[in-house]
């Protein structure tokens, strides 16, 4: 069965042609073979007859010519007549017998070789019809032999020819056969590679009509071809289109964005500043409260404008994960520390679950996507309150934000993640007002793919949301040893008591509540609106500031790292000393990476004034470590 089944594979490697070949020569060799094999031996069956009968003759003659002298049993005679028996052609031998078997007469040739003989045996019948005898007679065979030889030559001689013969007419009728059959495989892998792949019509009727009915399909399908490419290119043409129809809106939105925020900002930071100086000092309840809601509306805003910081961040990409091992726990403070109150003007509950887990992670971008993910869930969350957990799972750790808020219906769960989409707020939300821009999860999302992670969520409506974020395992490390604390003559430089702070924006409004909220905190403060104006305040102090507070975008295309720059330059200017920080209401990408490339701390506007006391106690404190380094 194997070799069946290798044979039929070894011919299955054959060409057409060669197929065609071979089923020519079997055939014909099988039918030439039989024909020669019957033929041969029906001809060497006759001459062995033929020899046979020879043979029969001789032994009659000797039985007649012995007839006499056997009856006399004259020995003499009967071995003459023997001898006479043997002159015949292929005699070997002549016996004579009586008829009790006695041989009574020999004769053998001795001129040439025995070969292999036949016998035959005749009686002797006295003139009475009684038998006296036998005569034996043997005939040399080598004649069948020569004739068998002559045979298988000539058998040989007609098979050459004939397997030539068909050979020659069976490859003359696989080439006239397989030509057309290869044209058309050469024309078939032609149209596979869109090239003209018609043939021509030739053959026998059946291989004329195939290549007929192969050109017409050839040619309808290069007619398709053309009509496929047509559209193809239209239709290619107009995604070019759409495409940079969609760039232009896309960066228009950017730009629109960037342009709005930053026009904007500028007002609200000076809003913010003087809603700070009108507190401080106050004692009568009425403006205390209207002070106050003046301060949620700007922290509202600030929170809109921070979502929409955060998106032009990503989409500058100033963004690049910094890889640190910490705590969790750290991080779950500090939410807990940023939210509670919030939660608790709400008459809501805040848990963050004390754990022993470290993570690896940049420790901004986990903060910015859990900061966002709890202050989503307090905005839609009436009553319970929130929860943030964490457990290992496997290699990693997930983080859990959980709340027990309205929850998010199955058909919105898929597209909370885009850019700008909300989901309508009902009920009590709706007269919370709890209404945010559509980015804080887009902006989680893209945190997400930043920190090679994911975020899953799962959903109830009216009966809560889970956020899951599942970031890298760390071992847990050591803990650091604490920080020494500052000398005295630091810790009063880093209070803003009597600290000369230089200002620099150009807008008047915000320049005067940065100068009032300064002053209300002890600084001595310089204002400049302009490059000339810093420079020209250097030309005349008597030492530089202690801290330099400035604008990014200032008035004919100057900027803040420019003037920076100018008063370290400047021979009575600012040196390793002086504390720098920008604040700025820029969102556009290019500006961005031009802030994050500068290496000087930056906060967006609006800045409140405890962020922004933060901010320069820090960037102080800085400077002066440096110093004393």
């Amino acid at each position: 069965m194997n070799w069946n089944f290798r044979v039929l594979r070894g011919l299955a490697r054959l060409t057409f042609a060669q197929q065609l070949i071979l089923l020519a020569l079997v055939p014909a060799t099988a039918a030439t073979l039989t024909a020669i094999a019957v033929l041969t031996r029906q001809h060497l069956g006759n001459l062995t007859e033929l020899m046979r009968a020879n043979a029969q003759t001789v032994a009659l003659q000797v039985a007649t010519a012995a007839q006499a002298p056997l009856g006399r049993m004259d020995r003499r005679a009967l071995q003459r007549t023997a001898q006479t028996g043997t002159y015949q052609p292929h005699v070997q031998q002549v016996q004579i017998w009586t008829e009790d078997g006695e041989i009574v007469a020999n004769s053998e040739t001795v001129d040439r070789a025995r070969a292999e003989g036949l016998q035959v045996l005749a009686p002797i019948v006295a003139d009475d019809g009684r038998p006296t005898g036998k005569v034996m007679v043997e005939i040399s065979l080598d004649a069948v032999q020569s004739a068998r030889r002559s045979v298988w030559l000539n058998v040989a001689l007609v098979l050459a020819i004939s397997l030539v013969g068909v050979g020659l007419a069976g490859w003359w009728a696989a080439r006239r056969i397989s030509e057309p059959i290869r044209a058309l495989g050469k024309a078939v892998d032609r149209l596979g590679a869109g090239e003209d792949a018609s043939v021509s019509v030739e053959g026998s009727s059946e291989v004329r009509h195939l290549q007929h009915g192969f050109n017409q399909a050839a040619r309808a399908l290069a007619e398709s071809r053309r009509l496929l490419q047509s559209r193809i290119s239209a239709a290619t043409a107009e995604l070019a289109r759409k495409n940079a129809q969609l760039e232009v809106a896309s960066q228009a939105k950017t730009r629109l964005l960037a342009a709005a925020s930053h026009d904007l900002r500028q007002p609200l930071h000076a809003l913010t500043l003087f809603s700070d100086g009108l507190a401080n000092g106050e004692t009568d309840p009425v403006r205390l409260q209207r002070i106050g809601h003046i301060r949620e509306c700007v922290e509202s805003l600030d929170r809109l404008f921070s979502e929409l910081l955060n998106l032009s961040q990503l989409d500058a990409g100033v963004l690049q994960p910094q890889w640190t091992d910490f705590p969790l726990d750290r991080l779950f403070d500090e939410i807990s520390r940023n939210f509670r109150s919030v939660a608790e003007q709400q008459g809501l509950r805040l848990v963050a679950r004390k754990t022993d887990l470290w993570v690896r992670c940049d420790y901004v971008m986990l903060s910015r996507i859990l900061n966002n993910l709890v202050s989503n869930s307090l905005r839609h969350t009436i009553e319970g309150g929130v929860l943030i957990g964490a457990r290992r799972r496997g290699k990693g750790v997930r983080i859990d934000v959980l709340d027990t808020g309205v929850g998010i219906a199955p058909q919105h769960q898929t597209r909370v993640f885009e850019e700008f989409y909300q989901v309508e707020p009902t009920g009590k939300q709706a007269a919370r007002g709890a209404r945010g821009m559509g980015l804080g999860l887009a902006t989680v999302q893209r945190l997400a793919e930043l920190l090679n992670t994911r975020v899953e969520l799962s959903s109830r409506l009216h009966k809560g949301t889970c956020v899951r974020v599942l970031v890298r395992s760390a071992p847990a490390a050591l803990p650091a040893p604490a920080a020494a604390p500052l000398p005295a003559d630091i810790e009063d430089d880093v209070s803003l008591e009597k600290l000369r702070i230089l200002v620099i924006d150009d807008e008047r409004t915000i320049l005067e509540g940065l100068s009032v909220v300064l002053s209300n905190w002890g600084a001595e403060v310089l204002a400049a609106q302009t490059r000339a104006e810093a420079l020209a305040l250097a030309d005349i102090w008597e030492q530089p500031p202690d801290v330099v507070v400035s604008d990014l975008l200032l008035q004919g295309g100057d900027n803040g790292l420019d003037v920076l720059a100018a008063l370290e330059r400047h021979p009575r200017g600012i040196g390793p000393g002086t504390a720098r920080l920008l604040v700025t209401g820029e969102t556009k990408p290019d500006r961005l990476r031009e802030v994050a490339s500068a290496g000087i701390a930056v906060l967006y506007k609006p800045v409140s004034p405890r962020v922004l006391r933060q901010a320069i106690q820090a960037q102080r404190a800085a400077a002066l470590r440096l110093i004393e380094a």
